[in-house]
């Protein structure tokens, strides 16, 4: 990573714990200036910031709900006041409500559209002002193997995830003429707070459809986000990275 990615700043939407936390540290290891982004626990938040100090990092914790509008605002003004306009956003912020079609409510399927992917069109809008400006940028949104291959009782979090991609894609051909990037990176199973509510059988199951027949670590995924954000990257965009183990094949 050439010197001057040790200027930029990366905001991580729900960067306080799982797959956030990982990148948001990665990152910070990497030199980059750190906006960890948190929903409710600021705790957590406090602590990741807490580790990046320790290393000689630089970060702040910033509450918000990424999914309203004017609190997205807020969160990029104060990142801009605090740190600098941010160069690298990771569009992290997910969660689910697993059921059936036929028993999903329609506030289900609000909550997690309006949470994974209106997140995503918010915070990409309002960091790109900046990326435009400065001429570079690193869009990378965390989407799932569910969005390219669906999974049963998760209607709301495929069609989410999906749209991500659908929606990294348009936005990398809208501006990639100026020195901007956007890719996805999909996750397959992953060990964090999220999978260890599997129970053992279904966790057998999981892992027997991984060709490499093991969950994956946030640190894995991590890596994948940090290099996606380097310079040594510039030259891809508007793709789709798998990060599974082999469980889309």
């Amino acid at each position: 990573m050439s010197e001057g990615s040790h200027q930029r700043v990366a905001l991580v939407t729900g960067g306080s714990r799982g797959l956030g936390r990982a990148m948001a540290i990665r990152l910070a290891g990497a030199g980059h200036r750190l906006v960890v982004n948190y929903a409710s626990n600021a705790d957590a938040a406090e602590k990741v910031v807490a580790g990046i100090e320790e290393k000689g990092g630089e970060a702040i914790a910033v509450q918000a709900d990424v999914s309203q509008g004017e609190q997205v605002e807020r969160l990029f003004e104060e990142a801009g006041e605090r740190l600098g306009p941010v160069a690298v956003l990771v569009n992290n912020a997910g969660v689910t409500r697993d059921r059936l079609l036929l028993r999903m409510s329609a506030a289900d399927f609000d909550h997690v559209i309006d949470t994974n992917l209106k997140s995503t069109f918010l915070c990409t809008k309002a960091a790109l002002r900046g990326m435009l400006r400065a001429k570079w940028g690193r869009v990378i949104s965390i989407a799932s193997v569910a969005g390219l291959v669906g999974n049963a009782g998760q209607a709301n979090y495929g069609a989410s995830k999906a749209g991500m991609i659908g929606f990294s894609k348009s936005v990398a051909k809208e501006v990639g003429s100026r020195g901007i990037t956007v890719n996805v990176v999909a996750p397959g199973f992953v060990a964090t707070d999220l999978t260890a509510d599997l129970v053992d059988k279904a966790k057998e199951v999981a892992e027997g459809r991984i060709s490499l027949g093991r969950f994956g670590t946030p640190e894995e995924i991590a890596a994948v986000v940090a290099f996606l954000a380097s310079d040594e990257a510039a030259y891809m965009t508007g793709q789709v990275i798998s990060v599974d183990g082999g469980l889309a094949l």
